[in-house]
């Protein structure tokens, strides 16, 4: 996926954008931060890390993304300045997107921000991970959507109305957990509990709608074939998994990179906030 290096609208002051990376205004990252594995996509680069979640503090290895929150963001900052600092364009201040598990709400968001800000930002915007995936695959978000994002600690379960989060569930089991048979199933009953605790506090049909046409599968979990098997086994309903599932929120995340340019809190025109893209 490729973001156009030239961004024909101007800005509200009427700033001519120059070809990136040219131009401080048209340098963007997108971001996604998991409790197992940091991946990060530049504008006119492409996808220029996927490595594991680690720092170092003194001569001791530290994972500073558990279970889906940011437990250490002094450690999250000098991570990403080891990793990204030397990767940016010099003299310029990128717009950041990062991808924020959806129930981890405010917090997460506060955290990711403040760790962000070791890379000089002009902007820190966030988007829900469900969200971001749904765009990576390319779905109708005019149409009630559930998403499964399956990761190395955490298991979420969204439903996206018009692409926003309408209802969510989570589950603190991820792929790290799938040492045997009885991991497997665990999740898999999991995520089956998740669809019907939906379905019955759903006084809409919107839940039942979204799991009639199937779920999106996003996460290292897609990539599980025992699980998968499982899974649809255990929900009877239709599952599709993203391609290339265990990139897909960061990839989503790029494409969101073009809508967060124009929007206020990218100008500095208003401080970031919620949204019908950004959180």
């Amino acid at each position: 996926m490729t973001v156009p290096r030239r961004f024909r609208s101007g800005s509200p002051t009427g700033h001519r954008h120059r070809p990136w990376p040219l131009c401080r205004h048209c340098c963007g990252l997108a971001l996604d931060l998991g409790s197992a594995r940091t991946r990060a996509w530049i504008a006119g680069r492409g996808m220029v890390l996927d490595v594991p979640t680690i720092t170092f503090r003194g001569a001791g290895a530290v994972y500073p993304v558990q279970r889906g929150a940011i437990v250490d963001v002094p450690g999250t900052a000098r991570m990403l300045d080891r990793l990204l600092s030397h990767r940016l364009p010099r003299l310029t201040r990128p717009l950041v997107v990062v991808t924020a598990p959806v129930l981890d709400g405010p917090d997460y968001r506060e955290r990711a921000r403040a760790a962000v800000e070791v890379l000089r930002p002009r902007a820190v915007l966030t988007v829900p991970t469900a969200r971001a995936i749904a765009l990576a695959a390319g779905a109708d978000l005019s149409l009630p959507l559930l998403v499964v994002d399956i990761g190395a600690h955490l298991t979420e379960v969204v439903l996206l109305v018009d692409g926003l989060v309408f209802d969510a569930r989570r589950t603190a089991l991820g792929t790290t957990d799938l040492a045997d048979a009885d991991a497997t199933a665990e999740i898999s009953e999991a995520i089956s509990t998740m669809f019907t605790s939906m379905l019955r506090q759903d006084r809409t049909s919107l839940t039942a709608e979204a799991l009639g046409r199937g779920a999106l599968l996003a996460g290292g979990g897609a990539l599980r074939p025992d699980l998968t098997h499982r899974l649809v086994g255990g929900t009877h309903a239709p599952l599709r998994a993203v391609p290339t599932p265990h990139t897909a929120a960061v990839r989503g995340a790029a494409t969101m990179l073009r809508a967060a340019h124009g929007h206020p809190s990218a100008r500095g025109t208003s401080p970031p906030g919620p949204g019908p893209l950004f959180r």
